[in-house]
């Protein structure tokens, strides 16, 4: 992109980052997995703090029901892909980002494409959709490749960060090829806020594992951006070491607390195991309509 208008439009960022570490961002590389609702600002957030160069994919299209979170969603963008969408807002910010567009989602015939050329991994995918997460972190923990994670839950987001020194994803939240998928959604659910905060005042009875639908609100989504995009300029920048698993975060605005701590045993610890028991309880009725994503 033109010098004239890259230093323009990141001038405001000199002071929080030196002009050396600018260019870093300007050059390096980010794959951001599924463009929804937390991937879609996590894109254009990082856009804005004049990361370069991307490897993005969805497979999904907008819809009216996105609109209330999903920041590429309009009455304008009904029905088109996410991918096409959130380049065309990506290059409206900065014209000549280079963005590579994978269509088809993470698939295991592109993921070694996807994020072979990358510096770091954004994990955006929709939360019911384990097997393309399974293959986004089995293969980014292969090839070296830190992957940031936030969800957006209630009024708080969460922050995770897998390494390839940190304990792994499968690890962490205790997850394998062989349970079903009922098994590894309630085992995800539990480790990605251990401190639970959004319990105190979300409506749990509105979650639907069948039709992968949960109640979601767009300021959470924005704390997840802030949290997320900020760690994953720590690591771009190196510029300490990062919050990685075992270690978690969540920020709860509406109740004011801010909550990390440290699963030493990931979701094998006895705490966590009632956690699981008791939610794997609280939904066994939905258990026999959920489908493979």
């Amino acid at each position: 992109m033109s010098t004239d208008f890259y230093a323009e439009a990141t001038r405001r960022n000199i002071g929080l980052v030196s002009p050396e570490e600018q260019e870093r961002l300007r050059n390096s590389r980010v794959a951001i997995a599924g463009l929804g609702g937390v991937g879609g600002i996590h894109f254009l957030t990082l856009v804005r703090m004049g990361v370069g160069k991307f490897n993005i994919a969805d497979l999904d299209t907008f819809s009216i029901a996105n609109i209330n979170r999903q920041v590429g969603a309009n009455a304008r963008t009904d029905g088109r892909p996410k991918v096409e969408v959130m380049a065309e807002m990506a290059r409206e910010i900065h014209p000549e980002v280079e963005i590579e567009v994978f269509p088809d989602g993470v698939q295991p015939d592109n993921v070694g494409d996807f994020l072979g050329d990358v510096d770091a991994v954004v994990d955006s995918i929709d939360f019911f959709s384990m097997a393309p997460r399974l293959l986004l972190y089995r293969t980014a923990r292969e090839l070296g490749k830190p992957v940031v994670f936030s969800a957006p839950i209630g009024f708080t987001g969460s922050l995770h960060v897998f390494t390839k020194d940190s304990m792994s994803f499968e690890d962490y939240y205790d997850i394998s090829d062989n349970m079903s998928l009922y098994d590894q959604l309630v085992a995800f659910a539990v480790g990605l806020t251990p401190a639970a905060t959004h319990r105190a005042y979300m409506d749990m009875r509105r979650v639907d594992l069948s039709s992968g639908a949960a109640p979601s609100m767009a300021s959470a989504c924005d704390i997840s951006a802030g949290l997320l995009t900020t760690e994953m300029l720590v690591i771009l920048l190196q510029r300490r070491p990062p919050q990685a698993a075992p270690i978690y975060v969540q920020f709860d605005p509406y109740l004011c607390l801010y909550k990390k701590g440290k699963l030493r045993w990931g979701n094998r610890g006895p705490m966590q195991r009632l956690k699981r028991w008791l939610i794997a309880r609280q939904f066994r009725t939905q258990k026999q309509h959920l489908s493979p994503k």
